[in-house]
């Protein structure tokens, strides 16, 4: 059979994980929001530019360096009007990528610099998802969003942030997640938030194991309890060779895969930030091989010029993957998602493996001309 293409991937039903909301936003709304709101700390004006600009400005091979792009979205998104439309406009694009469920996360506590509080922010957010996902379904193109809430590992208000998570659980938030420089932030300074979270029997993803090694990933599985790892590149320091080139499991990696614990991989993005040398020598064909829960991700599609299609693509190109495989990856995702079982399933059985079994059957049809 013949690898997927680009453009088959965009019919491809998709789950998407790990998806930040002031890292996708299109350019043209960057530059309509700066002019609306006053903001004048834009590079340029051109529309094509400011999309480079984004690029090659998030492509530094360092996380710390990445982050600093998303000044100029988030100074763009500090009130209600434009963070509904930036949510609004992520789920149209997503849906038109083909993703059928996505679960975006934000950190509230970095939209407040305007007249917005905490609640204001996930409201404004949820309700552009709403907008955006109504818009996708009258365009043929259903999609079920949810949102993350984050807090930032450098500052000190995660309590605050999971009250707030669990505070929305019923109305379209479906866990908590810390983010932002990893090294010299470990998870447990944020412990106090993550019991908050556990003992409400709510939904925990922490960002571990990108710009840092193996502690921060066993800290935020057996300290923190993350039920996911976002990236979890660095489980691969754990994972050595015999004398015959064999894999070699570390405690903490047969853990990990033991205990299917989802990877939120974003290769595209861990090749910016310097998590890995590149696609080809990036852990998750590895660890593909080894059948951990390894799921496909966007993580910024504003900062690294890419979509869940493109991200497959790239895959397909570098590792030979087939339909089988991203079907599996897919499925990882779906599986792994926070949305209560029963919707879980009914995505899996009605969206994703009817869509596979047409892509797969109409590939058959081709390939028997």
């Amino acid at each position: 059979m013949s690898r997927p293409t680009l453009d088959s991937l965009v019919r491809a039903p998709k789950a998407l994980l790990h998806d930040h909301l002031d890292g996708g936003v299109r350019p043209a709304t960057v530059l309509e929001l700066a002019d609306a709101c006053g903001y004048t700390g834009l590079p340029t004006k051109d529309v094509g530019e400011l999309a480079q600009w984004f690029v090659s400005g998030a492509n530094q091979k360092d996380l710390v360096l990445y982050l600093e792009a998303f000044d100029h979205t988030l100074a763009v998104m500090q009130t209600r009007e434009a963070l509904t439309r930036v949510a609004a406009e992520c789920a149209e694009d997503l849906a038109a990528d083909g993703v059928v469920y996505a679960e975006i996360r934000f950190a509230p506590e970095l939209h407040t610099e305007g007249d917005l509080g905490l609640d204001d922010v996930v409201g404004a957010v949820i309700d552009g998802f709403g907008v955006g996902s109504a818009r996708a379904a009258a365009a043929g193109h259903p999609i079920t969003v949810y949102a993350l809430l984050t807090a930032m590992r450098t500052q000190a208000r995660s309590s605050e942030i999971a009250e707030l998570a669990v505070r929305w659980r019923d109305d379209g938030v479906v866990g908590f997640d810390i983010a932002g420089a990893e090294a010299g932030f470990p998870p447990t300074r944020h412990l106090d938030a993550f019991q908050l979270v556990a003992r409400e029997n709510f939904h925990i993803t922490i960002h571990a194991g990108e710009a840092f090694g193996v502690p921060s990933i066993w800290e935020a599985l057996q300290w923190c309890g993350a039920e996911r790892l976002g990236h979890g590149v660095r489980i691969v320091d754990d994972i050595t060779e015999d004398s015959e080139g064999r894999p070699v499991l570390g405690r903490l990696a047969a853990f990990v895969r033991d205990r299917r614990v989802p990877l939120e991989m974003c290769p595209t993005s861990n090749v910016h930030t310097g998590a890995a040398p590149s696609i080809a020598e990036h852990p998750i064909g590895l660890l593909r091989r080894l059948r951990f829960r390894v799921t496909v991700n966007t993580d910024n599609r504003l900062m690294s010029d890419t979509s869940l299609s493109k991200e497959f693509a790239a895959l397909v190109d570098t590792f030979g993957y087939g339909w089988d495989d991203v079907e599996w990856l897919t499925t990882n995702a779906m599986k792994s998602a926070f949305a209560g079982f029963d919707e879980r399933l009914r995505i899996i059985n009605e969206r994703i493996k009817p869509g596979y079994a047409l892509l797969k059957a109409e590939e058959v049809t081709v390939g028997s001309r």
